[in-house]
């Protein structure tokens, strides 16, 4: 089973035992997280997409450390001006390791509940 979760304005894909490298999250090593934002669950037979998120749907995960990522240089220059600017970057990571995929809610069952609310109004009529 795979899962495709949101964290800091990015999208992974995942499957339980991976791990992978997120931007910093508070958590010391050995703690574990939980990510509500599931945009998408599937495994080799059926697909269920959220609307924006699977409801029900949540990944856990074991942070393995806080680390950071190479340094990026950014330079900037300007020819014939005398103008130079350096200036460095890195990132703070948190390494990671998924345990765990719940697959929640159903697509057809959320279809269900955004009928029923309209069938009501109708019936109070």
């Amino acid at each position: 089973m795979f899962a495709v979760i949101k964290t800091g304005g990015k999208q992974y894909r995942v499957v339980s035992g991976d791990v992978i490298k997120i931007e910093k999250l508070d958590g010391e090593a050995g703690s574990s997280l939980n990510f509500d934002d599931v945009l998408l669950v599937g495994d080799d037979s059926n697909i269920t997409a959220g609307t924006p998120i699977v409801e029900g749907a949540k990944v856990s995960g074991e942070i393995l450390e806080q680390t950071r990522a190479d340094k990026v240089i950014i330079f900037k220059k300007k020819r014939r001006q005398n103008y130079r600017r350096k200036a460095g970057h890195r990132q703070h990571l948190t390494v990671v390791r998924i345990t765990d995929i719940v697959a929640g809610g159903t697509k057809k069952a959320a279809a269900k509940k955004a009928a029923a609310p309209a069938d009501e109004a109708a019936a109070e009529e």
